[in-house]
């Protein structure tokens, strides 16, 4: 293939460089230059050379096999006897270098460059691009060059004009963003996740649009609920994002919103409310990066139990409170929280494969409305997730940074950090099961550990390697989850959380504290009695003293004084029944939650005051060995119903307005300063921008 584009020589603009150790005062010739006049000897050395290597360099079919373009250079010489020699190839391809080395052989000998009269060696250097141009287009080749130049130059002055703005099209529900995890919103499209025969995976939470929309066309089910609306007003209101901007590469919505309510929590005689003002983005640049943050500006007062669970988790340092599933809080006039929060995520996904998570936010394992592995009831908290979906299988990664907040695990008047490895494979193993595997080691900053690079590899047991650094250095956990398709309408689902596992002490029938392990059952009904939007949630709990806690301060599983489990801890069983109902944009729910719990006592003279309910609790002031039971210590039964209707006001931003009933009834066997009979009916009037779960029933 002999000058297809020839390669080479870029002949066309390039030049010839030339450097020897001596000067020079004449170039070398070529016969064909043997009577051009002295100061035109370089440029017809140049051309001479140039068409030689043009018109006998063969291209190697490799470079236009792989359509090649780029440069190859060389480094010659001419010696005092006029012969060419190769000195140096610097190219892609051998095939190219083996070219070269051929071509050069078949340069004949010249008169050589002289020095003072005498015979004198002179070296080279020459680019050459591909593809190349016969050297005679080199004026017609720069004068185009120098064309285009100026018209890129305007191009340049005008490109802020060019920038064209397309028509936004609900690129969110196609990519590779988190869904706000909402239990309400997250039902509507549960059961279209679970039919029998798909082979995706509902565990891993929370899901990002594009696998959910593969079964959940967003964009076709909530054009159902869009008002028929001309004005700007209008739109933007009851149908769209407030601000969507979309480009050629990049498109982004951006959005104001609000979590405004009113109250009255009527047994305590307290009026309640809480005042958010939000705003929120998400966006992509290209097709594979995405990105989402929200950030809440928050004043608010709640229910007499619910300030009193905030203030018991109050924190080191003087602030009042912990707002559950929020934040730290300070004091906001005399009797009320400000909590400000931030949360977000950029999320990349290389290939159908893989995704890429960095963020502050929450994460949530399990099909279950409370889960026993890892739940949104705690604060945000940074992580970094990776999910790898291939074959029947999702293998999640995540690695988390913790705060432990209270008095005792301070040090040097800063909060103690702890990091958590964990990671959860789920199987499909036929059309109808699936099962997950759950691992997950707890360790802390002790001795500037820092976080531990023994737990950055994504495919190792935790388990071995924290025998392998000490056992008292991590706290490791394990799981098993499973659901079962019973058919597109009816499923059920369970999880089996252990710590510090020991067989001796499970088998042993002497009820050991030791035995940490917890059990999840439940089961869900979906368009249940044939009535469509209809979602019906069974579920029972069961969570033996002790688990989650550890003999090291910090070595718990929390996080901000909560739960990074079950909002109630352990000690306790629990049954919960939900029902949850959307026609259009009016929807409903109720859930009714009946538990016992084992409270701790107040502290006695020697301290042995720890049953095993608040895994914050220190395990060796524990009163008992053996014997140990579920609802031990302060055994408090406990009654929690809420009602909820409300109106989704725009299902772009999810901007719903509502009104809510709590009924709580809480019984413990003895009343102590802390935990005491009380009786709640909380009426509530709000309107929010639906972006997370609240929890109201602890």
């Amino acid at each position: 293939m002999k000058n297809l584009v020839s390669f080479l020589v870029l002949l066309a603009c390039l030049q010839l460089y030339a450097q020897q150790s001596n000067s020079f005062e004449k170039y070398p010739v070529f016969p064909e230059c043997a009577n051009v006049e002295i100061e035109m000897l370089e440029g017809c050395f140049n051309n001479t050379f140039k068409q030689f290597l043009f018109k006998n360099f063969n291209v190697p079919e490799i470079v236009s096999e792989e359509s090649y373009k780029g440069s190859m250079t060389v480094f010659f010489e001419v010696d005092k006897q006029g012969d060419f020699k190769l000195l140096y190839t610097d190219a892609i391809y051998k095939e190219l270098k083996e070219e070269a080395q051929r071509v050069f052989a078949q340069l004949p000998r010249i008169t050589p460059a002289t020095f003072n009269g005498k015979p004198t060696y002179v070296q080279f250097t020459m680019p050459f691009a591909i593809p190349l141009q016969e050297p005679g287009a080199i004026e017609a080749t720069t004068i185009a060059e120098n064309e285009t130049a100026n018209e890129k130059l305007d191009t340049l002055k005008n490109e802020y004009d060019a920038i064209e703005k397309l028509p936004y099209a609900n690129e969110e529900y196609t990519s590779a963003i988190n869904i706000p995890l909402s239990h309400h919103n997250y039902s509507l499209f549960d059961p279209a996740l679970n039919r029998v025969g798909q082979n995706n995976h509902t565990a891993q939470k929370p899901y990002i649009y594009s696998e959910v929309n593969k079964y959940y066309n967003f964009e076709a089910q909530n054009g159902k609920l869009l008002k028929n609306k001309t004005s700007w007003f209008g739109r933007k209101f009851w149908n769209e994002h407030m601000v969507r901007v979309k480009t050629k590469d990049f498109w982004f919505t951006l959005d104001p919103g609000v979590d405004l309510q009113l109250g009255r929590d009527t047994g305590a005689g307290l009026d309640t409310y809480n005042n958010t003002r939000l705003v929120y983005t998400q966006g992509g640049i290209g097709k594979n990066f995405n990105f989402f943050a929200v950030v809440y500006e928050s004043q608010g007062r709640f229910a007499e139990y619910f300030n009193r669970f905030a203030e018991e988790r109050m924190p080191d340092g003087g602030n009042p409170a912990i707002i559950p599933a929020r934040g730290i809080a300070k004091r906001f006039n005399e009797d009320a929280y400000d909590y400000p929060v931030a949360t977000g995520h950029i999320s990349y996904s290389p290939s159908k494969w893989f995704n890429f998570q960095l963020g502050h936010g929450k994460l949530f394992l399990g099909d279950g409305y409370r889960s026993l592995l890892l739940s949104d009831n705690a604060s945000p908290y940074p992580f970094f997730k990776i999910n790898t979906n291939i074959w029947k299988l999702k293998y999640t990664n995540t690695w988390m940074s913790l705060r432990d907040v209270r008095p005792e695990a301070t040090e040097e008047r800063t909060f103690r950090t702890k990091y958590i490895a964990s990671h959860y494979l789920s199987y499909n193993v036929t059309k109808r099961l699936n099962i997950g595997l759950f691992e997950s080691v707890i360790w802390d900053n002790s001795n500037d550990r820092g976080f531990d690079f023994n737990y950055i590899n994504p495919v190792i047991f935790y388990r071995a390697i924290e025998f392998s650094t000490g056992s008292r250095t991590g706290n490791a956990l394990i799981g098993l989850s499973a659901k079962y398709k019973f058919t597109d309408r009816v499923n059920a689902y369970s999880q089996i959380i252990i710590d510090e596992f020991s067989s001796g002490d499970v088998f042993g029938g002497e009820q050991s504290w030791k035995n940490k392990y917890g059990y999840q059952i439940g089961a869900k009904y979906y368009d249940a009695f044939s009535v469509k939007g209809l979602y019906l949630q069974a579920e029972y709990n069961r969570i033996r003293p002790y688990t989650y806690s550890h003999n090291t301060v910090v070595l718990n599983y929390g996080h901000n004084n909560q739960s990074l489990a079950h909002t109630l801890g352990a000690n306790i069983s629990e049954f919960i029944a939900i029902a949850r109902y959307q026609k259009g944009r009016w929807f409903g729910s109720a859930k009714t939650l009946i538990a016992k719990r084992g409270l701790e006592f107040q502290a006695p003279a020697d301290g042995i005051d720890y049953f095993g309910g608040n895994i914050y609790g220190n395990e060796d002031n524990r009163p008992l060995d053996n014997g140990v039971e579920v609802g031990q210590g302060n055994t408090t039964d406990f009654f929690h119903t809420e009602l909820q209707a409300g109106y989704l006001i725009n299902p772009a931003t999810n901007l719903k307005v509502y009104a809510s009933v709590i009924f709580r009834d809480f019984e413990p066997l003895e009343n102590t300063e802390m935990v005491f009979d009380n009786n709640t009916t909380w009426v509530n009037f709000g309107i929010r921008t639906d972006l997370f779960n609240w929890y109201y029933d602890f």
